[in-house]
């Protein structure tokens, strides 16, 4: 897997302060996508242990409340398993610390009814995400001043919850992960 950024300090993808990974490779290539230059999984670097370990000391200070996945699309078949590493070590050093992801992919459609049961990575994956923005960017239903977001038709999911009811549960603002 390759990667295009690591963000220090990201107010803009997810609550509080957070570390971002960008990563490339997108088959999506929503129309109006802000970050084209992911569609590509060659371009930027190649994700080591290195990034492992430089977004896990990243994350330490106590401001940082979580990390965010984002790209490109964490959700392809090799990005899937190029990030799996990075959160089970996330997770085993920060329990506390929320992981919020932002796909193209319909939750119910693409993840719980393709890659959940096609991809036996795909269910170790989710269990360590909280949050999920799911659906591709539709540049029709584009809203600026939506939160975490960029269009209407993309949706905020709590993750552990809809997992359990096997269907797309919207993430409370209000609740825990906030």
């Amino acid at each position: 897997m390759n990667y295009m950024d690591i963000k220090r300090c990201d107010i803009a993808n997810g609550t509080g302060v957070r570390t971002s990974l960008f990563v490339s490779g997108c088959t999506h290539h929503c129309k109006g996508c802000f970050n084209q230059d992911t569609w590509d999984f060659n371009a930027g670097k190649p994700f080591t242990q290195k990034e492992i370990d430089t977004i896990i000391e990243l994350c330490k200070p106590d401001h940082i409340v979580g990390l965010t996945l984002l790209g490109g699309e964490p959700l392809e078949f090799v990005n899937q398993q190029g990030l799996l590493p990075l959160l089970e070590q996330f997770k085993s050093t920060y329990p506390d610390k929320t992981i919020w992801c932002y796909t193209g992919y319909d939750f119910e459609k693409d993840v719980l009814d393709k890659m959940y049961y096609q991809w036996d990575f795909t269910h170790k994956f989710l269990s360590y995400l909280d949050v999920l923005v799911d659906g591709e960017f539709v540049e029709e239903k584009k809203v600026l001043d939506l939160r975490f977001r960029g269009s209407t038709n993309q949706r905020i999911l709590d993750v552990p919850k809809s997992l359990a009811a096997k269907k797309a549960v919207l993430w409370d603002e209000k609740g825990r992960y906030f």
